[in-house]
């Protein structure tokens, strides 16, 4: 059969992987498609470069022009990231007839309802299996493998670089900050990588995995986010003490037809799965409704994991599965409307971590606080201070406490934070997290 023609557009870390699979594994990847994958155009910056992989003489250049209107290519891999100039590059490739394989979470979330009726204007299709959970075949686990169900709740670990970090900070007993410069030194991080550790990457994330669960289209800007940047060591040692591991959880769960979602910091009990994903590992825990509760999981990010995932869907595009899946994969469209549980009515328990003045009936007035508010206590960790004689110092010592409360809606928790601000007992920062047990 005819060769399927690609066009790299990008040849940096995904880019390199992809292109050392078509290389090092023709043979594999032809009897597996069906026929010959060759590469026509590798797109980059800079052709000069070194680089990890060899192609042949002209196939390297500049000009995404050249490549993406060149009639013998029938697929565009798109792999350089981000919104500008991906989207120009999606759109044209899709206007000029190419169907487009892409690893980009950003430009699916945000351009989507753009880019998908463009394809099926164009008689094209998208792949985007790598721009969630790296390796992790959660696309198409949930869009084709779980379509026969109604998904109700997605548990996720989906950020690899915040797992590493959280997983560093505490077997190494080292800082935040410390924590994120091993990141970027093992290619994990990116020299700025505000938008995986502030949560915007996980977020992204889940909002393509319930547009797969339901075609229910929410952005990230409509649900509570929250990232690990504010986290000390402290609280993942405390979380610990208490047999918790801190992750960065995302959560979707549908709940008398309305959907909760959040991605924040969260305790997960130790013996949960969730909670021993190390590393820049990702997990993914869906139930639905007839296979029950299924997981995903493997590594979320690095050049050869997500080479695999873009592989999948280009040997998809050169079968022609991939013509027939999105033909009927009614993404990005009216989809079915669903109404988002206000983050008030939310309920969950939570970890609190004061500083606060080691003196008497400073607990009595946190839990009057938290009780006028309905939040009961379920557990309270202080560590013994050192005994002080009456008169031996000018003020108490502050100390941190540790409650653990029973569950409470989003609203009771900030309406009681309003009140706590007026103890002069508590120090600020305090600390709060989600509790998934």
């Amino acid at each position: 059969m005819k060769p399927l023609q690609l066009a790299l557009i990008g040849l940096g870390t995904v880019g390199t992987g992809v292109a050392k699979i078509l290389t090092e594994h023709a043979e594999r990847t032809s009897r597996r498609a069906g026929r010959p994958i060759e590469i026509r155009h590798a797109v980059v910056k800079n052709p000069d470069k070194p680089r990890e992989i060899e192609l042949p003489a002209g196939v390297v250049h500049t000009d995404v022009d050249k490549a993406i209107n060149d009639p013998e290519v029938d697929v565009v891999v798109e792999l350089i990231g981000g919104i500008s100039p991906a989207r120009e590059i999606v759109l044209n490739a899709l206007k000029a007839g190419k169907s487009v394989v892409t690893a980009n979470k950003a430009l699916m979330c945000e351009y989507g309802d753009e880019l998908f009726p463009v394809a099926r204007e164009h008689g094209c299709t998208i792949g985007f299996e790598a721009a969630v959970a790296g390796g992790v075949p959660i696309v198409s686990g949930i869009g084709q493998a779980l379509s026969g169900n109604q998904v109700t709740s997605i548990e996720a670990i989906l950020n690899g670089t915040s797992n590493f970090i959280l997983t560093r900070m505490l077997d190494a007993d080292i800082s935040y900050e410390e924590a994120v410069s091993e990141a970027q030194a093992l290619g994990y991080a990116e020299a700025d990588p505000a938008m995986d550790v502030d949560g915007t990457d996980a977020a992204q994330k889940l909002s393509l995995l319930m547009l797969l669960a339901g075609g229910t289209r929410i952005r990230p800007a409509d649900f509570t986010r929250q990232g690990i940047d504010r986290l000390d060591l402290a609280d993942l040692q405390y979380a610990d003490e208490l047999g918790y591991a801190v992750k960065l959880l995302a959560i979707a769960k549908l709940i008398d037809d309305r959907l909760e979602m959040h991605v924040q910091p969260t305790l997960v009990k130790y013996g949960r799965p969730l909670s021993a994903v190390d590393g820049p590992q990702n997990m993914i825990v869906v139930e639905a409704d007839a296979v029950g509760k299924v997981w995903f999981a493997g590594p979320g990010a690095g050049m050869m994991p997500t080479a695999s995932a873009v592989m999948a869907d280009i040997i998809d595009a050169a079968t022609g599965r991939a013509a027939e899946t999105f033909r009927t994969l009614d993404l990005f469209g009216e989809g079915e409307p669903r109404e988002l549980v206000p983050p008030s009515d939310v309920r969950m328990r939570y970890y609190f971590r004061f500083h606060v003045e080691d003196r008497p009936h400073v607990l009595a007035d946190i839990a009057d606080i938290l009780g006028r508010n309905k939040i009961s206590l379920a557990s309270v960790m202080q560590h013994e201070a050192p005994e002080v004689e009456e008169g031996e110092i000018d003020s108490p010592f502050v100390v941190p406490l540790v409650v653990m409360t029973h569950h409470a809606t989003e609203g009771q928790v900030g309406s009681a934070e309003k009140e706590l601000m007026k103890l002069a007992a508590l120090r600020n920062p305090w600390v709060r997290m989600a509790v998934a047990d």
